[in-house]
């Protein structure tokens, strides 16, 4: 066979799962898409690996149904592109980004390759100044940065589709800037797919939202594109049209259940938990599209969540994403059963970024201190509570007692706050305040006495 590039390739040489393997081609490249033909049917696809005249590809909406002897494969000579254009604002897509709202075709401005470009470390801006969601434990605790890499680790059966919706309908920034939200929805259930469409229009937050959805019932290697899909449009947005971009994905653990099983079907070695062995450089593939750029007015911030494996924090999913990413919202099973809303764990939760983003010039002078003295106080809740189990509240002290009625109200006024209550960062700023109004002014290390003065008593 001479080096020629053949663009056309009739019949496979096997088919393994969501894989169709073509032998006999020259000059494939890793990444390009492929198209298959057959019967009038056709299907998308990319090449996962090249070995000599051998071309391992992925097909997107899987292989069932597909003649190995009688397949047309067209390999196309480019990667996987998606058409952008602000017109997608409004608007809800499938994992391809193909619409599914009825809305027509999307008319785009530019084509990019869903893979994005890896933004230069030295061209990067420090993150800073904040997105604000409304709710009282991630914005007083656990301050959202634009540019930020901030998840959400679950697990299943707590309320994370309804903090998520509830992000994207309260999310705000400065009114003078331009905000939009991406949602991408992995591996979703249909009710859970419909519950977020009626929430995001009960919220009012079409107007500024792009919304992508992959079912349970899609081919699962479709939700290795939908996050990039999403992500390309976000870089569009953010990086060309000099707007700020939240994206919020749900759940990234399907995705890598996904990615585990194309890795079964390649026949690779597993590593932990039986996912690929390249499972940290993939994810990071998603999470470092994320940021701001010198010169760019735009920002890129990515909040994805997962669902923990029986509550497993090392599990390699969470773990992995821990390493890549600026801090954690940990959700608490606890909590939940306590009926507390969003039951969020403050004491395994935090944003590494925050200190840029609070204080004089972007929320309030006295922030920092008060989130300090708020994370100080309700650790001690934790033992005093456990010394209370052994002795006996009555044996106490004093002191003691006060961080028992503290930890009751940090819980029941502060953390839940209802799945409607939006709640501005000063109600936020106050109700700590007043929170700390269970304790005796000496356990008040954190906060100077100026800020006592200025704000206790308020």
């Amino acid at each position: 066979m001479d080096s020629i590039y053949i663009k056309k390739h009739i019949g496979a040489s096997e088919i393994i799962g969501p894989l169709l393997i073509v032998d006999g081609v020259m000059g494939v490249g890793f990444g390009e898409l492929i198209e298959i033909e057959q019967k009038g049917m056709k299907r998308l696809g990319r090449v996962l690996e090249v070995e000599g005249e051998r071309a391992v590809c992925q097909i997107f909406a899987g292989t069932s149904g597909i003649d190995r002897e009688r397949v047309r494969v067209r390999f196309t000579g480019s990667s996987m592109k998606l058409p952008v254009s602000e017109e997608m604002v409004g608007r809800t897509f499938d994992g391809l980004g193909i619409p599914i709202d009825g809305g027509g075709d999307i008319v785009g401005e530019e084509e990019r390759d869903i893979n994005g470009y890896p933004l230069n470390p030295d061209a990067r801006e420090y993150p800073r100044d904040n997105i604000l969601s409304g709710i009282s434990a991630i914005d007083g605790l656990a301050t959202l940065i634009r540019g930020q890499k901030l998840p959400i680790f679950s697990g299943s059966g707590l309320p994370h589709n309804e903090i998520a919706a509830q992000i994207v309908n309260q999310a705000k920034i400065s009114k003078e800037e331009d905000f939009y939200i991406i949602f991408a929805g992995l591996g979703i259930k249909a009710d859970d797919a419909s519950f977020f469409l009626r929430k995001f229009e009960e919220g009012g937050a079409l107007g500024r939202l792009i919304t992508f959805l992959n079912l349970a019932d899609s081919p699962s290697v479709e939700r290795l594109i939908t996050p990039r899909c999403a992500l390309t449009v976000a870089e569009y947005l953010a990086f060309k049209k000099n707007k700020h971009v939240l994206v919020i994905m749900s759940d990234l653990t399907n995705y890598c259940e996904a990615l585990r099983e194309v890795s079964s079907a390649r026949g690779e070695v597993p590593s932990r938990k039986g996912y690929p062995g390249y499972l940290y450089s993939d994810l990071s593939t998603i999470y470092e599209r994320t940021g701001r750029v010198e010169g760019k007015k735009g920002s890129i911030t990515q909040i994805p969540i997962l669902t923990m494996p029986n509550d497993d924090i090392t599990h390699p999913i969470p773990d992995l994403t821990g390493y890549i990413t600026e801090g954690q919202i940990v959700l608490s099973r606890e909590l939940h059963q306590k009926g507390i809303y969003p039951p969020i764990d403050i004491l395994s939760s935090l944003s590494r970024l925050m200190k840029d983003g609070i204080g004089e010039g972007h929320t309030r002078k006295d922030h920092p201190n008060l989130c300090s003295q708020l994370y100080a106080s309700y650790s001690r809740v934790a033992r005093v509570r456990s010394l209370a189990t052994i002795i006996g509240e009555e044996e106490l002290s004093e002191t003691d007692r006060s961080y028992i009625k503290f930890g009751d109200a940090f819980e029941k006024e502060f953390l839940n706050q209802g799945k409607t209550e939006i709640r501005s960062i000063e109600d936020t700023l106050k109700l700590g305040w007043k929170i700390l109004g269970n304790l005796p002014e000496s356990e008040l290390a954190r906060v100077s006495k100026e800020e006592i003065e200025e704000y206790w008593s308020k």
